[in-house]
């Protein structure tokens, strides 16, 4: 994924007080789940009299802001909401009510929808404060449109106190772009792998003990396909998952971040590098060991979806594999080793033993994540962005706060043991549970105040207490493309990807040869020879600052 360089705060507090006033008055005021894009909205909590909240017409006794105005705030997030969100969100909301006489209004983009549907959220003019921001969703393309509100040091200390005190600087200058941040990163990035989950049972009937490399599963797959004919082996969404597999033996091969350089988009094209050459040296889709690799992945992968291992139409499922694998539809599940913690508790709830793998490189490393994988950014029509932050700084950095919005209520949705430890009340099961952890996209709280989990298995807890080593930086963990130079060529590649790519990484098409030469073809007319010069001019320069 793409990272970004780290510069100073870029904005005075003179500029800061006119972004303030012109933002403020410019508008005058996993479990069981819905996909429904608006469903976690917060209903008539917002309408309540400003006059109700205990405190609210005197200045916030941390920032010193005055609250004597009510305000609602709009905040989207990633996946499905789940099902007990309204009653969380309540419980929220009369937090937020009491704190910064300010209520919550949330919105979910899901899976299958986020790369069509996030940007048109922040150019549409809709009402919205607040949205979730990382590296590998979009982050740089936004900004690099002015979608999202810049921000400075001085904001930060005066309406994110908690977090100002938590936050390593080397956050903020990651969070640049073009010289100017435009993201709230997470105090605590996660520390974590991509991985894959198989069934022991079917493991066992296929005869493998155990596995190396994504492309040893083709035992695996046939013995699903022979004797488990309501479970795919590769059950696909169309946005998680739809690359994952092709992923996984490209890496086979040499590092591979997953997504291109340039955009940093998993479901695009564009330019490569092996992420732990220290040389930094920008590849071609027809350069090695990129060719050679892609062909290799998309070679297996078209002999799995001849014979039925995949679905056939992965677009159109928004239903990633993890979800469903517990359910006996989906033979793997994909995810990481934080977001699969509900996955596997659900299969030992049922009584599925779990095989856990981590997506290695083949030197055995996986990239360290950076500030920006998980965070949030104002939007720049934002008709609050005072407020907007300082609930923010109560949601990601107060622990009780934390404790709501990542695992939910307290007696309904999880226990604390004696020993410190999640577990789920009695009566409860992972089935049942109406709001599981992490499932809600708070994936920016603070985990320092997040638990381990009484439940985790003794396969999960080996990849837990080994994740550390696996992890290493890339050469380019902090670089950032500024593509103005090249916005045409980045979305003719994505069209190009939609229509060329992405049937490679399935497996879906007639000819394997045939069709890489047709993407390259393609990819030529779009234009990525330019995309790749100004891309080697910019890193040659990142590389030259990072050496001093």
């Amino acid at each position: 994924m793409i990272r970004l360089k780290k510069r100073g705060f870029a904005l005075s507090a003179l500029l800061l007080s006119s972004v303030l006033l012109l933002s403020a008055c410019g508008g005058g005021g996993s479990g069981n789940s819905s996909n429904s894009s608006n469903s976690g909205k917060s209903g008539n909590t917002a309408s309540s009299s400003s006059n109700s909240s205990a405190g609210s017409s005197n200045a916030s006794q941390e920032t010193k802001v005055d609250h004597s105005k009510e305000v609602k705030i709009v905040g989207y997030l990633l996946g499905d909401q789940p099902k007990g969100m309204p009653e969380v969100l309540d419980q929220l909301n009369d937090k937020l009510k009491k704190d910064i006489n300010a209520t919550l209004e949330l919105n979910y983009i899901g899976w299958g929808d986020v790369a069509s549907k996030y940007p048109l959220v922040l150019a549409s003019g809709e009402d919205v404060d607040f949205v979730f921001a990382a590296d590998w969703n979009f982050y740089v393309a936004e900004a690099t449109k002015n979608a999202f509100l810049p921000l400075d040091e001085n904001m930060f200390k005066t309406y994110m106190p908690k977090y100002y005190a938590k936050q390593n600087a080397a956050a903020y200058k990651a969070a640049e772009v073009n010289g100017k941040q435009y993201m709230i990163p997470t105090t605590t990035p996660d520390r974590k792998v991509n991985l894959f989950v198989l069934r022991k049972d079917v493991m066992d009937k296929a005869g493998l003990k155990e596995v190396t490399k994504f492309s040893e599963l083709e035992p695996y797959f046939a013995e699903i396909k022979k004797d488990y004919p309501d479970m795919i082996p590769l059950n696909l969404d169309s946005q998680y998952d739809l690359p994952t597999p092709f992923d996984y033996l490209v890496n086979e091969k040499f590092a591979y971040s997953s997504a291109p350089m340039d955009s940093g988009d998993p479901m695009s094209v564009g330019v490569y590098t092996d992420w732990e050459d220290p040389a930094g040296k920008v590849l071609s889709i027809t350069e090695e060991p990129v060719q050679s690799a892609f062909k290799y992945a998309a070679g297996i992968m078209k002999d799995w979806y001849d014979k039925g291992y995949v679905n056939k139409n992965p677009y159109s499922n928004k239903t990633r594999s993890k979800d469903n694998f517990a359910d006996g539809k989906s033979g793997v599940a994909f995810g990481n080793s934080i977001d699969i913690q509900a996955t596997l508790a659900a299969a030992t709830a049922k009584g599925i033993d779990t095989y856990v793998f981590p997506q290695l490189s083949p030197s055995g490393h996986a990239i360290a994540n950076s500030w920006l994988n998980n965070g949030v950014a104002i939007a720049a029509g934002s008709k609050n962005p005072e407020r907007t932050m300082e609930a923010l700084d109560l949601i990601m950095e107060d622990e009780s706060y934390v404790h709501l919005d990542y695992y939910g209520i307290e007696g309904k949705n999880y226990e604390f043991t004696s020993d410190g430890k999640l577990t789920l009340p009695q009566g409860v099961t992972t089935d049942t549970n109406t709001y599981p952890p992490d499932a809600a996209g708070f994936w920016f709280v603070d985990k320092d105040y997040l638990k381990p989990s009484a439940d985790w298995t003794a396969n999960y807890l080996e990849l837990y207490n080994k994740t550390k080593d696996y992890l290493v930086p890339a050469t380019f963990s902090e670089f950032a493309f500024n593509s103005d130079k090249v916005k045409g060529q980045e979305a003719n590649l994505k069209n190009v990807a939609s229509q060329y790519f992405l049937p490679l990484t399935v497996g879906s098409v007639k000819d394997v040869d045939a069709a890489f030469d047709t993407l390259v073809s393609k990819m030529n007319a779009a234009g990525i020879s330019k995309v790749k010069t100004e891309l080697e001019a910019q890193a040659s320069e990142y590389l030259k600052s990072k050496a001093k």
